[in-house]
């Protein structure tokens, strides 16, 4: 990767590539409080991967195996969604704690019958696994196999046939479904893909061996030509991520929200007969949202003025009403993109209402979206 001219950052303790330098740059940070040397390489990195195909190198997240007769039941207990139950099928869940707020923000794959798989965010591992340790049943086999896999990311367009040259016809809609994992071995080597996608386009995550792993990511590259492959980083993901509407946690949900002001509480099945912790407090206040999140856009603004990133206060007839989580700059949309909470109390008609988010004490007009910038109708990941 750095031959690719990878500028490395650094998550929990792990060394993953934020951008790669093109057009002669250095991959180095040039720090600035406006435009960013790197955006030149996001730009290209996030148009290429809506327009083409993308590679992500995903390795950091860390990946967790419960297994025993009792992991589900302590999985259902200790995630708000209903896990599913059926080999291949993976679910998009919260763990909360005992007052509803948001712990962990995960998925969990049913590998086979008694066997699941936990993949989290790299900052959130040690995090993550504490809470699963506290509350699972104690007959239940936990094992950390971060360092065990590692985890490429194919997204964009053309994954599908991209991946289908590797390994063969597996990858129509008929045969893996959006939601769903499964094993494929390619050249003596068991691979796990997931057909789930973290920027809102068609692709796999693919759980490779770690000493099978140099030779998965060749046979990749050897079709980049062919398919118009790029290599993007953490900042590419970060932004496409925003421009899809998708939440990230220790940004935009922690413990100090709950899955209903957040917007995730389609994700929370208080129906489910078996209980999951949160479920009581929530069954009694669903109602009570102190705040709500509002995904906003800046008008008549250009990259990097202002520089977005979070924690900047949010404006409504000249009062403070919230603060923003996470701020970026899509370039495919060319819009200034911040997300943020609000009074939950605020009379508001959306069609009609102005805020403004300061930065660097200047305040700037915003737009709320009524939904993502980027396939509000999910059609691009399940195509």
């Amino acid at each position: 990767l750095l031959k690719r001219g990878a500028c490395f950052g650094q998550a929990a303790a792990y060394e993953r590539p934020m951008w790669y330098a093109i057009n002669g740059n250095e991959p180095k940070y040039k720090y600035s409080y406006g435009y960013q040397n790197w955006y030149e390489s996001a730009e290209y990195e996030t148009v290429n991967a809506r327009k083409n195909v993308a590679f992500f190198e995903l390795s950091p997240f860390a990946k967790f195996e419960l297994t025993g007769f009792n992991s589900y039941s302590s999985l259902q207990y200790i995630c708000s969604n209903d896990i599913k139950n059926q080999t291949g099928a993976i679910t998009y869940t919260q763990m909360l704690n005992f007052k509803g707020g948001i712990e962990s923000d995960l998925t969990v794959t049913c590998i086979e019958e008694n066997k699941f798989r936990v993949v989290t965010g790299s900052g959130v591992r040690t995090h993550d696994k504490k809470h699963i340790l506290k509350n699972i049943d104690p007959s239940v086999k936990f094992n950390d196999i971060t360092d065990d896999f590692s985890c490429f990311g194919i997204f964009g367009p053309k994954s599908r046939d991209l991946l289908t040259e590797i390994f063969g016809n597996y990858f129509s809609n008929a045969d893996f479904k959006f939601g769903t994992g499964k094993k494929i071995i390619k050249d003596n080597t068991e691979i796990w893909f997931q057909r789930i996608s973290y920027v809102g386009e068609l692709g796999w995550e693919i759980y490779t061996p770690i000493e099978k792993s140099k030779h998965i990511y060749e046979l990749i590259i050897n079709l980049e030509k062919k398919f118009g492959l790029v290599h993007a980083g953490a900042h590419a993901m970060d932004i496409m991520r925003m421009e899809k509407g998708y939440l990230h946690w220790g940004h935009d949900i922690s413990p100090a929200e709950n899955p209903y002001e957040a917007g995730l509480g389609f994700l929370v099945k208080l129906e489910k007969k078996e209980d999951f912790i949160g479920k009581e407090y929530l069954n009694k206040n669903k109602n009570i949202r102190s705040k709500r999140l509002l995904i906003f856009t800046l008008n008549n603004t250009t990259p990097g003025n202002p520089l977005l990133l979070h924690d900047e206060p949010i404006y409504h007839n000249g009062k403070i009403v919230g603060e923003t989580t996470s701020g970026n700059y899509s370039f495919i949309y060319n819009k200034n993109l911040a997300f943020g909470y609000v009074n939950n109390n605020l009379d508001l008609d959306m069609n009609n209402t102005t805020f403004e988010i300061e930065v660097a004490k200047e305040r700037y007009k915003a737009t709320v979206l009524k939904q993502a910038l980027h396939d509000p109708e999910n059609r691009f990941v399940r195509i």
